[in-house]
Parts: structure tokens; C-alpha cells; sequence
């Protein structure tokens, strides 16, 4: 079993900044991707950032590609989403997500960001 906690989120300006954090932990060690979607209001879930663990590679929607960084801890259970340079059509629930080698999907719990001003 994966249980996946967030943290971070809340209210920013437009231009603003915030993080959001990841743990998981319980059977993990067969992860492939670690990351973040998220889901707009009217609007399905969609991809923000991943690492594809056994290549260390990090993707980013085209959205967010140059705003959000995605990062891990050393431990490389925990993610970490620096979001810059917000807009207002970056609100949205966020979503922490591991999937195995096997395919199966783990989701947190969601997180609300919000970009007003």
C-alpha cells in the first residue's frame, strides 16, 4: 500500500509563488513516476510535472515549462513543486500521483491553489 501526503498550496497573486510538497511512503520501492496533476475547474486532470524515477528524468507540461520546478529529496520519496510566476489559470486542485512499474496509480488526497488578486 502507497499512502501519498501533501502540504503547501493556498492563495497567491498573480506573479506569485508557491510550493507544494509530496511524501510517500509504504510500498514505494517499485515507483516509476512521481509528480504532480492537476484539475481546473470545468476541466479534467491534467499533467503539470513528473520524474520518471529509474531515469531521473523530470517532464513538464508545456503550461508550466519554465515556471514550476519540479525537484526530490535525497530519500527520493519526497517531490517538491516551486511554482513561479503564477497566473489565475493555474487554479486549480493539485494533485500528488506515484505510479509502479506495474502501472498501478496512487493519488493524494488534492490540494487547492488559488491565483487572485
Amino acid at each position: 500500500q502507497v499512502q501519498l501526503v501533501e502540504s503547501g498550496g493556498g492563495l497567491a497573486q498573480p506573479g506569485g509563488s508557491l510550493s507544494l510538497s509530496c511524501t510517500a511512503s509504504g510500498f514505494t520501492f517499485d515507483t516509476y513516476a512521481l509528480g504532480w496533476y492537476r484539475q481546473r475547474p470545468w476541466n479534467g486532470r491534467e499533467l503539470v510535472a513528473d520524474i520518471i524515477t529509474p531515469l531521473d528524468i523530470t517532464n513538464y507540461s508545456e503550461f508550466v515549462k519554465d515556471r514550476f520546478t519540479l525537484s526530490r529529496d535525497n530519500t527520493k520519496t519526497t517531490v517538491y513543486l516551486q511554482m513561479n510566476s503564477l497566473k489565475p489559470e493555474d487554479t486549480a486542485v493539485y494533485y500528488c500521483y506515484l505510479s509502479n512499474l506495474g502501472g498501478t496509480e496512487h493519488w493524494g488526497q488534492g490540494t487547492q491553489v488559488i491565483v487572485a488578486s
